[in-house]
């Protein structure tokens, strides 16, 4: 435990300062996707990421997506970075997660909030921290509904965040990207035949 503690502490020097405690809706803006359902999608046309996936394909980073569907008038189009949430699922504990849109110019279906944050806040970090810890356990409790849940951007713009200034923000973002490289790394090597 104390080599992880040395490395914690040398990787992330030199920060440690007091983490701000932050409304969400004081340093991001929020809207929906629209329009788009499993119906729609075809073999060829453009990207389009449906709430579902969020459960099934999709982790924090949305890298590559696979699902197309023909563009519609009052589609809501990625301007990269954005992070999405869905808004609804079947129970409170799936709802609370979010992903990072990174690429500009894919469809925002139906049933997601879109989170675009300021400059004071990384949007991998806010995915994460949705995603995991006390955060994920408060949305979780502003889900509301029995057989199917909802969680509204009017939910999400009354989380209450701890934010750590930009840099350390772009640390941890780092720190869990090659996290996520290495699990990767060593899943293909668990896969390869000997």
């Amino acid at each position: 435990m104390k080599y992880v503690k040395k490395w914690v502490k040398v990787t992330f020097y030199p920060f440690f300062d007091a983490w701000e405690q932050r409304k969400l809706k004081d340093i991001a803006d929020f809207s929906k996707g629209n329009g788009y359902s499993k119906s729609d999608l075809v073999e060829d046309g453009y990207p389009v990421i449906l709430y579902g996936r969020l459960y099934t394909k999709y982790e924090t980073v949305i890298e590559s997506v696979d699902t197309f569907a023909e563009l519609k008038e009052k589609s809501v189009i990625s301007k990269g970075n954005e992070v999405i949430v869905p808004a609804s699922g079947e129970s409170a504990e799936d709802i609370a997660r979010a992903s990072v849109v990174e690429f500009a110019g894919i469809i925002l279906g139906s049933d997601l909030n879109i989170v675009r944050t300021n400059n004071e806040l990384d949007p991998t970090f806010l995915a994460l921290t949705i995603s995991n810890g006390s955060q994920q356990r408060k949305m979780s409790k502003r889900a509301q509904g029995k057989s199917v849940v909802h969680l509204h951007n009017s939910d999400l713009k009354e989380i209450n965040l701890l934010v750590p200034k930009i840099e350390e923000q772009k640390g941890i973002r780092s720190l869990f990207k090659q996290l996520d490289n290495l699990i990767t790394l060593h899943q293909r090597k668990l896969k390869k035949p000997n």
